[in-house]
């Protein structure tokens, strides 16, 4: 508990200072999109503050989990919202109630760079957390290692997929093929495992106390992912699509499970 104010406020500062450079740089280009970019580097600035604070394996363990998923997650974006030109996200627009240019800066900064900001730090309890308590159960860190694994293994290989299907001028048309196969959406359980697995390796591994104060973490990030940002909200879309009602039936939304029968 020595570090607990410490890594804290550093935590959030480093949230904080990845946010006002993604918000000065949206400023710059005309879009708020460009946050999606800044979302893994803000959490890597949170893991590597706890990891220098703490300087604990734990902590340079869990900076290395972060650095990878956050490198990979923050470049796809990157070479996604390459392809779009200089259009902004119509999820964006929605958000600010038009386009920066007429709603203003000072909006966008209210409603997207510090909730995003506060967001960051809030998901990486678990990081502060073994900054803070420490190793308890050395065993768990390698547990939710293996987790985290996981779910990286199935965001790069649903990516990876999910493209090759794209750039088939054969293909059909719903992407069934693959890990698409036994879950609607791939990358979005892949993401939950790294959550759970950052908690795993952080909170739990710390302790009971903080695995209880920190379990808020990943249970609303699994949240959003499933039913209010993420597959949910994908599926009504999705769902207009020929083809994909049928998918539904036989595939599982979010947990992989085998498919079902023709």
């Amino acid at each position: 508990m020595n570090h607990f104010w410490t890594v804290v406020v550093l935590s959030f500062l480093a949230a904080a200072l990845v946010m006002t450079a993604t918000a000065l740089t949206a400023r710059r280009v005309g879009r708020v999109a460009v946050v999606d970019v800044a979302w893994g580097i803000g959490l890597v600035a949170v893991a590597l503050v706890c990891a220098l604070v703490a300087g604990t394996w734990q902590s340079w363990v869990l900076l290395a989990l972060v650095a990878v998923w956050g490198a990979r997650l923050s470049w796809h974006i990157f070479r996604r919202s390459s392809g779009g030109g200089h259009r902004e996200d119509p999820r964006y627009e929605a958000m600010l109630g038009g386009p920066l240019s007429e709603v203003g800066f000072a909006v966008a900064v209210r409603k997207v760079f510090l909730v995003q900001g506060v967001a960051i730090w809030f998901v990486g309890l678990p990081l502060q957390a073994a900054a803070i308590w420490g190793v308890a159960w050395p065993v768990v860190v390698w547990v939710g290692v293996a987790v985290w694994l996981l779910g990286v293994v199935f965001e790069s290989v649903g990516d990876a997929q999910l493209a090759a299907y794209k750039a088939d001028p054969q293909r059909g048309p719903v992407m069934d093929r693959g890990l698409w196969a036994w879950t609607r959406h791939p990358n979005y359980f892949g993401d939950a495992c790294v959550w759970w697995g950052l908690w795993v390796a952080g909170g739990l591994a710390s302790g009971w106390l903080p695995a209880v104060l920190t379990i808020i973490a990943p249970a609303m990030m699994t949240y959003f992912l499933v039913f209010a940002t993420g597959a949910r909200l994908l599926e009504q879309t999705m769902m207009r699509r020929p083809g994909y009602p049928e998918y539904a039936a036989r595939t599982s939304m979010f947990v992989p499970l085998p498919p079902k029968k023709r």
